[in-house]
C-alpha cells in the first residue's frame, strides 16, 4: 500500500505537521528525507531497511560518500543533501552557543561539540575562543591525529588565542573509540596548556571529551 493510502494521521509529513519532529520514529523522520520508496517499498519500508542495513540512524548519517551511495534508494544526489542538512544543522548549534555566554548554556556547548566532533574517524583537537563574556568568539580544530603532549603545542594555542583577542576558552577533542574519559595524556596536557595561557591571561574554563555519550567535563569533575 503506497503511504497516500495511509490514514492521515500515520503518514509520517501529516504526523509530523500534527504533533513534531520528537513524536516520529527514525524510520518516519528518515522517510521523509527520501521522499519516495523504490518499487516493492514505501518510503518508510526503505527507511526501515536501511536502517537495519546501517544499523542505527548515526551510522547511516555518518557513513562516507561510497558506503552511503552505494545503497537502495541512496546515491550521490541524497548524500549531498543530507550534507547540506548536517551543515545546517551544525551552523544553528553554532548560531545558539553565540546567543549566549557559555557558562549559562552548558547544554548548547555540549550539543555543539557532539555535531562538530562526534562523528569523526581520528582525534581532533580544538578551542572554543571567548571573549571577556564568555561569548563564543570562534571555533577552531587546530590539530589531528593521536592527541598527546607531543601532538598539541601550547605555542600554537596561544597563538590563535591572541589573534582572536580571546579571554577565555574551552579545550575540546574527541575519542573515536566513543569512551569520554580523559587518559594520564589528557590531563598532563590540559594542565600545560592552562599555564601556557595564563601567560597572556588567557583562562582555561573547561575541557570537554566527545565520545558517544554526552561530553564529559574535566572542570565539572574537579580535573581542571
Amino acid at each position: 500500500m503506497s503511504i497516500r493510502d495511509w490514514p492521515a494521521t500515520e503518514r509520517p509529513r501529516e504526523k509530523l505537521l500534527e504533533q513534531g519532529a520528537p513524536a516520529l520514529s527514525d524510520a518516519e523522520l528518515l522517510a521523509i528525507f527520501l521522499r519516495t520508496g523504490v518499487a516493492g517499498q514505501s518510503a518508510v519500508d526503505l527507511a526501515r531497511h536501511l536502517l537495519n542495513d546501517f544499523g542505527s540512524l548515526r551510522a547511516l548519517l555518518e557513513a562516507d560518500r561510497a558506503s552511503f551511495s552505494r545503497r537502495l534508494g541512496l546515491g550521490p544526489a541524497k548524500f549531498a543533501l543530507l550534507q547540506a542538512v548536517l551543515e545546517m544543522s551544525r551552523r544553528h548549534l553554532a548560531e545558539r552557543l553565540r546567543r549566549d555566554p557559555a557558562l549559562e548554556s552548558p547544554q548548547a556547548v555540549r550539543d555543539y561539540l557532539k555535531a562538530r566532533l562526534r562523528h569523526e574517524p581520528h582525534e581532533i583537537f580544538g578551542c572554543l575562543f571567548l571573549d571577556a563574556k564568555h561569548r563564543v568568539l570562534a571555533f577552531e580544530a587546530l590539530f589531528h591525529g593521536t592527541i598527546d603532549g607531543a601532538s598539541v603545542y601550547p605555542r600554537q594555542v596561544v597563538k590563535r588565542a591572541l589573534a582572536h583577542n580571546a579571554a577565555a576558552l574551552i579545550l575540546t577533542h574527541n575519542h573515536p573509540s566513543g569512551v569520554a574519559e580523559p587518559s594520564q595524556a589528557d590531563c598532563s596536557l590540559t594542565l600545560r596548556l592552562k599555564e601556557a595561557l595564563a601567560l597572556v591571561d588567557v583562562r582555561v574554563l573547561d575541557h570537554f571529551i566527545v565520545g558517544d555519550g554526552e561530553p564529559l567535563s574535566m572542570a565539572e569533575h574537579g580535573w581542571l
